[in-house]
């Protein structure tokens, strides 16, 4: 009778125990879950630091509903642009055709599968880089066998990231890594805050032999912000300590699920805005660069006046389908990587062969 009691007690204590390790990983899940939200509204500027429990609750089954309703959203959208590209007999790299008075029109199609007619500025600079040598394994881009450039592989990170073992990222064939120096909200308020990971990051990359540089998520609507961000990058670069070896990158976005400060700025602007900042990094001693994709070039940017400045173009078609000059092609935003956990953007460098001996 006594072993059968002390049998009893010892199971109801195995019992407690992993019930206690049950919610334990539970809460932690859940506080994990809701540090990535605070993250995202804090970029918006609009949640308040301290939130009610019940409140917390309520808007983490929001979010989870909100993520679900899109991804099946996508997905039947998906399905309906890959009829249309059928039907208008496109290709996924998107086509040429000649216009009858304006010159040549290029169909391209952006990053949330809708399609747009762009004319190609001749006055422009092109890119010369041959294509049919991009090597596509899915997972994997290389380019080989152009005796004109060759190619780097790199990754973009930030917060969402994580802590990441870069000596194992540069053991696997990554040799540059743009990282994120700040954001601003997009929220009314539009405040500047730093990447909780940069300079982890900036200096864990640096030690592990990668080639660095840092990118702004900007989110300014005048010349006064845009000079604000550029102070921001330059105070945070001379703090951290850190030698860049690549690029300072101006990364205007736009928001295109929720309102945003953004909204209603004219792609005059946006260009004002890019120039002041790239102006400013480069008077500080950095070299600027400008991130772009094809709707950036088509209806925003006036890339006559930022032919100064190196262009980091994101595509995440098969083969980039911009007519106009790049040095840094981003092809995914999906990429697995040694070292990371979970999904990382991925990128090329094209370099000219005449500058490796340099």
């Amino acid at each position: 009778m006594r072993r059968r009691r002390k049998n009893s007690v010892v199971c109801a204590c195995s019992a407690l125990i992993v019930f206690g390790c049950l919610c334990l990983t539970s809460y932690m899940l859940k506080d994990l879950v809701w540090e990535a939200i605070m993250e995202k509204y804090a970029q918006k500027d609009e949640l308040p630091v301290m939130v009610p429990s019940e409140e917390k609750t309520n808007l983490l089954v929001a979010e989870n509903t909100v993520m679900a309703g899109k991804k099946e959203a996508r997905e039947e959208f998906t399905e309906e642009r890959t009829e249309e590209k059928e039907t208008r007999g496109i290709t996924e790299e998107g086509t040429l055709e000649p216009a009858e008075s304006a010159g040549e029109v290029l169909h391209f199609i952006d990053a949330w599968e809708e399609w747009h007619d762009m004319v190609i500025d001749e006055k422009i600079p092109k890119h010369d880089y041959n294509f049919t040598l991009l090597k596509n394994t899915g997972q994997d881009v290389d380019y080989v066998g152009d005796k004109e450039y060759y190619v780097r592989k790199g990754v973009d990170v930030s917060y969402h990231q994580g802590t990441i073992d870069w000596a194992r990222v540069r053991n696997s064939g990554i040799e540059f890594a743009f990282i994120r120096i700040g954001y601003r909200g997009y929220g009314q308020n539009g405040k500047l805050r730093e990447d909780s990971q940069f300079k982890e990051n900036i200096v864990s990359a640096s030690q592990a032999g990668l080639d660095v540089g840092v990118y702004l998520f900007s989110q300014a609507i005048n010349e006064e912000e845009a000079l604000e961000e550029a102070h921001f990058v330059i105070d945070q670069l001379q703090e951290a300590g850190v030698a860049l070896t690549l690029p300072v990158v101006y990364d205007p976005e736009l928001i295109r699920d929720d309102k945003a400060r953004t909204d209603h700025i004219s792609g005059k602007q946006f260009t004002e805005n890019s120039i002041v900042f790239c102006e400013k990094i480069k008077e500080a001693g950095y070299e600027p660069m400008i991130y772009s994709n094809m709707v950036w070039e088509a209806f925003y940017f006036d890339l006559n006046r930022l032919t100064d400045y190196q262009i980091w173009y994101a595509d995440y078609e098969k083969i980039p389908q911009t007519p106009y000059w790049f040095s840094f092609w981003q092809y995914s935003c999906n990429g697995k990587v040694d070292g990371i956990s979970g999904r990382v953007d991925l990128n090329l460098q094209f370099i000219a062969e005449q500058e490796q001996g340099e």
